[in-house]
């Protein structure tokens, strides 16, 4: 290879995709790892097509691609990996072009060959949407392109190679910001059905960021959607529980309550109200809601007890292992599940329960002194141990006089 190779202009293009599947294109010519059970083949080709116009070195792909130590000459499997690359893009290029060219240990893809790679164009769109000093239509625009390039994660199939971790995350952190970007402005613009169908589209992509859910709700209640908005901050609520460990935000507990506020419609007839009321009290058992919910009722009982005198207690009930510390979150959805059940089914039906962590439950106890409340809490966690023998988990509670 000469000097002159490789500084050459450009005379053959490519279309390269990398995020979600990864292919290279030509024409016609398509390959694709959406069919292959090489990563390390296509792990390869990306990495060269990532660093394209610098030489990588033979030892740093070994250690890229081979750090478990599971072949005893990587080397020669590098070599192997190479020649099979080269096989593979044959059909992309006319005959006698190398894309991949190799000098002195190293490897590095031929810069006759441009890459027209979507992450390139990806990054630029995002970089136009986020530039307040653009016109609002061009950044709305840009940012929707964007959001269309982005097909997945960075060399999805790749994800567990440790060079794709951080690039992977820094663009889907990019996305997400993209997303909220244009949320924004499409709200600005009153276009809540597009904010709508953008936030579903977030979603999918990302089913555990919690200010995607944000907006998803924030559309819903701009369009008059309240019970939809509802159903939503339920699910999203849950789904970090479960999956994180989280509570919802203030941010998001303040669109809970703006849902609720907005939710019921003028209703003139006294009569209507009260059924609805009715059937909602008819419910068995202790009464559970949502943190948010759980506060503002909270708030209500201390001041009827700083204006009646009435005894009021808080209890709560944690989930621990044994020795203490928090067990995984896949050991404690059942758990929790459970939990809430003998909660319900031991508490009277003036009595509040609410999800305070993943491994938390927090109890109002109204009209309850402190030896009431302690022998209730004994009476809970002796009925969980007798119902279900086999969960090794501790459970344990604290009580305390509402303040």
């Amino acid at each position: 290879m000469t000097k002159a190779q490789v500084k050459a202009e450009p005379q053959i293009a490519v279309n390269v995709t990398m995020l979600g599947s990864f292919s290279v294109g030509r024409g016609e010519a398509r390959i694709s790892d959406e069919n292959s059970h090489s990563r390390k083949l296509f792990g390869v080709l990306g990495y060269l097509i990532t660093h394209r116009g610098h030489m990588v070195t033979q030892s740093e792909l070994i250690d890229l691609l081979w750090d478990d130590n599971s072949d005893a000459n990587p080397a020669n499997a590098l070599k192997t990996l190479l020649y099979r690359i080269r096989r593979m893009l044959e059909p992309l290029f006319p005959e006698g072009t190398d894309p991949i060219l190799s000098s002195r240990g190293g490897y590095t893809w031929n810069t006759q060959v441009e890459c027209l790679v979507d992450v390139d164009r990806f990054e630029a769109c995002c970089a136009r949407c986020a530039n307040t000093g653009l016109e609002e239509e061009e950044r709305l625009s840009a940012g929707e392109e964007a959001l269309t390039l982005y097909q997945g994660e960075f060399m999805a199939k790749m994800g567990r190679q440790m060079w794709v971790i951080p690039t992977a995350v820094r663009l889907h952190n990019l996305y997400l910001e993209t997303v909220k970007t244009c949320a924004a402005l499409l709200e600005q613009r009153g276009e809540y059905g597009e904010m709508e169908l953008l936030a579903h589209q977030a979603v999918q992509m990302d089913s555990l960021d919690e200010g995607v859910y944000v907006i998803l709700i924030r559309s819903l209640i701009r369009q008059g959607k309240d019970a939809a908005a509802l159903s939503q901050y339920e699910t999203a609520t849950e789904l970090l529980y479960r999956s994180l460990g989280v509570r919802p935000s203030e941010e998001l507990q303040t669109i809970y309550r703006e849902v609720m506020n907005s939710q019921q419609a003028m209703e003139t007839d006294l009569e209507v109200i009260q059924q609805q009321l009715s059937e909602t009290a008819e419910r068995a058992g202790a009464f559970v809601c949502e943190y948010g919910f759980f506060r503002e009722i909270y708030r209500l009982e201390a001041r009827r007890s700083s204006r009646s005198g009435v005894c009021i207690h808080v209890a709560l009930i944690t989930v621990t292992n044994p020795d203490g510390t928090l067990p995984p979150l896949d050991a404690l959805t059942g758990t929790m599940d459970r939990l809430q059940g003998i909660l319900v089914d031991s508490l009277r039906r003036g009595d509040v329960v609410a999800r305070y962590s993943a491994a938390q439950y927090v109890v109002l106890l109204p009209g309850a002194n402190f030896e009431d409340s302690v022998m209730v809490m004994e009476r809970i966690l002796a009925a969980f141990r007798a119902r279900y023998r086999a969960i090794r988990l501790k459970l344990s509670y604290k009580v305390r006089e509402l303040a």
